[in-house]
């Protein structure tokens, strides 16, 4: 009873004061309204307001031009900057600082933090599953091999492919995806905890052989080592198939234990990652050596066993080695599985579609015949796959048409963002040549239907942008009828300088002739 009666107390206390937050501002006018008052006489305000209206009456039109003319380009250069800044930025200046200083004030949280969410094990897929929406930066599912690949660019450049902030997050998977709480127990894995920390490969691979001196059948230090030392997908692959060998006993050791304690289940969850993440490695390298069918039955396998590790993305490197067999058929079959209002889209997927469905067409397809007869039916779904696509990121076709020069994919990529472009077209380009007139078609349907700056999605002009344009307009159109009638807009202006003092006159007018002499006499005594 006591403590219901306290939370009754509290909840009371809590509508009062948001009761009194809301009417705050009506108590605020009233009392400054009455301090006013109170104060006219010490601070002479009926003469001071009659001192600035005769003031304002001696004031040329000369005045009123510069204030005005002054006020435009005050105006027009915050709209200058503020235009420049949402162009590059995608938001307002003022409206962002404005947010960022008093959302803390108002106790608001911000909800929008990118966020990065992974699949540790098929237990917990379908939980992560539903936030999956709220997810913006995610692993490159065809991300390349450091030391076979990302080394290569930095030998013949002297300069790094990757950047420091997509390192970090690399960082932050390896931590999240081969390592758990029970690490300490084994000096192997303590020591591989360690050098998934660390930032100098040198220093990685140094505890990844430490590591191997321990325990020879540590899965995870032959796992950085093949990612990170090796100089060829030769010698990757051998190494992973020394990591698959001990990540499969691992696995089938912790299968059979992960129900007698919680550290138990999350070493089956760690090393369900680690088996799953070797598979995956040994399919690209089969596809990168060209034994494309290998890869394929593996990628396959993979999905088979882990069904619900969907979150991964391993169907994206599944519909490019199908794409490079020319297996449309196949193609068509994932997409119709992978393609789903509940799935989270991707650049592969919507670009996928719309190249089967040019496929169809694109071969004979001229856009002045188009232009004359009509588009058929099956041109008209290839036209509408191609703007699904163009909509949902609309800086793959610039990749795909060569206009904008590729540079080597990230292993991060941010959804319907430039480096998620940057990563289909890397892998993808050659099947958009291989089909013939699939480009034409792109380039015809996208450049005639998108503008040049197209975006999704689409951004509104801040308020802040359109405020201030409506200010510069309106004070440059006063500007110039003041140049022109000088005479008749000097009486506008003093008359509504008049109209504005004059509501202050009334109210204090009013309540002079409300409250009783005697009230305000003993306020002012106080």
């Amino acid at each position: 009873m006591a403590e219901g009666g306290s939370a009754g107390f509290v909840e009371r206390l809590k509508r009062c004061v948001s009761w009194s937050w809301t009417y705050l501002w009506a108590l605020w006018f009233v009392l400054v309204l009455g301090l006013l008052y109170i104060l006219r006489a010490p601070l002479k305000l009926h003469d001071n307001l009659s001192a600035v209206t005769a003031f304002l009456n001696t004031l040329t039109p000369k005045f009123y031009v510069a204030l005005t003319g002054t006020s435009s380009l005050i105006s027009g250069l915050i709209l200058i900057f503020e235009w420049w800044y949402f162009r590059k930025y995608g938001t307002s200046f003022i409206e962002q600082v404005s947010v960022s200083h008093l959302r803390p004030l108002l106790g608001a949280v911000d909800n929008n933090s990118p966020s990065v969410h992974f699949t540790a094990s098929n237990g917990e897929a379908e939980s992560n599953r539903q936030n999956v929406s709220e997810c913006k930066v995610w692993r490159n599912p065809l991300n390349l091999f450091r030391g076979a690949e990302y080394s290569r660019y930095t030998w013949v450049t002297g300069r790094e492919p990757l950047t420091y902030y997509d390192m970090n997050l690399s960082a932050q998977d390896h931590q999240t995806f081969f390592t758990c709480d029970t690490d300490h127990v084994r000096p192997a894995d303590a020591v591989m905890q360690k050098a998934w920390r660390e930032r100098n490969a040198q220093a990685r691979m140094k505890a990844a052989y430490q590591a191997l001196e321990l325990n020879n059948e540590c899965a995870t230090a032959y796992v950085l080592l093949a990612e990170e030392e090796t100089t060829t997908i030769l010698e990757a692959e051998k190494l992973f198939k020394q990591a698959l060998k001990a990540g499969e006993v691992c696995y089938r050791r912790s299968q059979q234990l992960q129900h007698h304690s919680p550290q138990q289940e999350a070493q089956h969850r760690r090393d369900t990652n680690v088996l799953v993440y070797i598979k995956r490695r040994l399919a690209m390298c089969a596809r990168k050596l060209g034994r494309i069918r290998e890869a394929v039955k593996l990628m396959r396998d993979l999905m088979k066993e882990f069904p619900l590790l969907s979150m991964l993305n391993i169907h994206e490197n599944l519909l490019e080695a199908l794409l490079e067999l020319q297996a449309y058929a196949d193609v068509q079959v994932v997409l119709a599985k992978y393609d789903d209002i509940s799935l989270p889209k991707s650049a592969t997927i919507c670009y996928t579609a719309a190249l089967l469905k040019a496929r169809a067409v694109s071969d004979k397809f001229s856009p002045e015949a188009a232009s004359r007869r009509g588009l058929s039916t099956a041109e008209m779904n290839a036209v509408e796959a191609i703007h699904r696509a163009v909509e949902f990121n609309p800086h793959v076709p610039k990749y795909l048409l060569e206009m904008k020069s590729l540079i080597l994919p990230p292993e991060h990529i941010l959804k319907r963002g430039d480096s998620e472009s940057i990563a289909y077209a890397f892998f993808h380009l050659q099947h958009w040549k291989r089909v013939e007139g699939a480009l034409n078609l792109l380039h015809c349907t996208w450049e005639g239907t998108f503008h040049e700056v197209s975006v999704y999605p689409k951004k509104e002009l801040p308020f802040f942008i359109l405020f201030t344009a409506g200010l510069c307009s309106f004070t440059a159109m006063l500007a110039l009828l003041t140049h022109q009638f000088p005479e008749l807009m000097g009486v506008f202006a003093k008359a509504f300088f008049s109209t504005l003092f004059a509501p202050f006159n009334f109210v204090m007018e009013k309540i002079e002739s409300v409250l009783p002499t005697s009230f305000w006499h003993l306020l002012t005594r106080i």
